[in-house]
């Protein structure tokens, strides 16, 4: 019998008054991660049921508008990444970084 292994991904998320995030902290024991503050997550999940992907977007209410911009660059990149990882579709996988170029280029982050 195959000894299974767990894995554990939480986050806790400090709400105001109004249901607005002020704090997110997240953990990842097997990655060394305790209690780790973040100012935004963008969470995916693939339901294979409703074969749709699900999501959970958050930010706390003081994350800068600039840092906003870099965190969906830093994002559609590792996008492109794991999209080329998961399907071995590298003409795609230039393309959303052609599109990642000009995200960054019209947001003036580079």
């Amino acid at each position: 019998m195959a000894n299974n292994h767990t894995s554990e991904i939480s986050f806790k998320v400090e709400l105001d008054e109004n249901r607005v995030p002020e704090k997110i902290h997240w953990s990842a024991a097997d990655g060394g991660v305790t209690d780790q503050e973040s100012k935004a997550a963008l969470i995916s999940v693939w339901d294979p049921k409703g074969k749709e992907a699900l999501r959970i977007d958050l930010w706390t209410k003081d994350m800068p508008v600039e840092e906003m911009k870099v965190f969906f660059y830093q994002t559609l990149q590792g996008m492109a990444g794991t999209y080329k990882r998961a399907t071995n579709d590298d003409k795609m996988a230039d393309t959303m970084l052609d599109f990642v170029d000009y995200f960054a280029d019209k947001t003036g982050i580079k």
